[in-house]
């Protein structure tokens, strides 16, 4: 495929595509298509949050760091954000890292009794 499909049509169009590719899980090419629609709209949470989730699923976890800093910028108290930020340092072997945020996403959920996360 070349570029022209992923830029082609509204960004409606490319949101519905890109979460077409997400949910057959082709997450590369979903990321490609949103990676257009984030440099387009970058304060809009929900593609970016969706890029996150593809770069995770394809094990590009820096680049799904990067993209849940950049959500969590932007609305610090995004739950999902929290949990998978925790998820992805944790994946990279960087528990301590991952331990405050998935603490918050607990809270934030409304789970508050203590957990051991180490």
């Amino acid at each position: 495929m070349n570029d022209t499909y992923y830029e082609f049509g509204t960004a409606a169009d490319r949101w519905d595509r890109a979460q077409m590719f997400f949910d057959a899980k082709e997450y590369l090419t979903a990321a490609r298509i949103l990676g257009g629609l984030v440099d387009e709209e970058p304060e809009l949470v929900a593609p970016r949050l969706l890029l996150a989730r593809a770069y995770y699923h394809s094990a590009r976890l820096a680049k799904a760091e990067a993209e849940l800093l950049a959500v969590l910028e932007r609305d610090p108290v995004e739950e999902y954000a929290r949990l998978m930020l925790g998820r992805t340092l944790e994946r990279q072997g960087r528990s301590s890292e991952a331990a405050p945020h998935l603490r918050m996403a607990a809270a934030l959920a409304g789970d508050f009794r203590p957990r051991d996360v180490s």
